[in-house]
């Protein structure tokens, strides 16, 4: 499947000079959606996968099936103050400025494998701050699955040696 004709381009967002890959025409098509997860699925079927962590928000709509398909539990990771329970958390560089992504202190069982997942890596902030959060966490970090790549900002220069997996790279 040609999933790049399922991605919709809009250049100068959310600024000029930007051309920013949207999934919503691709989360709109049902074959396409199932594509995506049913790939993600194989991929990674063979890792002994414990919990899918899905980085808020679009990780969430990737996470959630992708963690049913491998017989995972689904862990989110979100932003500052919307998690009940006591977190980790961590701060992290974006390219103006720092951000913070926080999970719960109990998300997993000890020694559990886990897969990050994203609809996107551009620069890798995000990806290696979650890998970060999970270091904290006394697991392994199995992998990450994107669904798309943008190579030239060399997001993977800034995770760790794990397998890698996006489905479009731009």
């Amino acid at each position: 499947m040609d999933l790049k004709s399922l991605i919709r381009d809009i250049p100068d967002f959310p600024k000029p000079g930007i051309m920013f890959r949207d999934i919503t025409t691709l989360l709109q098509n049902a074959e396409g959606l199932n594509y995506v997860i049913d790939r993600l699925a194989e991929e990674h079927a063979d890792q002994g996968i414990n919990y899918v962590v899905g980085m808020e928000s679009r990780g969430f709509i990737f996470g959630t099936p992708l963690a049913y398909k491998l017989g995972a539990g689904f862990v989110p990771v979100r932003k500052p103050g919307k998690l009940p329970a006591p977190v980790h958390g961590i701060d992290y560089e974006l390219e103006y400025g720092t951000d913070r992504l926080e999970l719960h202190q109990d998300a997993f069982q000890p020694g559990s494998k886990v897969l990050i997942v994203d609809d996107l890596i551009a620069t890798g902030g995000t990806a290696a701050a979650t890998a970060k959060l999970i270091n904290q966490c006394d697991c392994t970090l199995s992998g990450f699955a994107f669904i798309i790549e943008l190579t030239a900002l060399n997001g993977r220069q800034h995770l760790p040696d794990v397998p890698i997996n996006a489905l479009v790279q731009y």
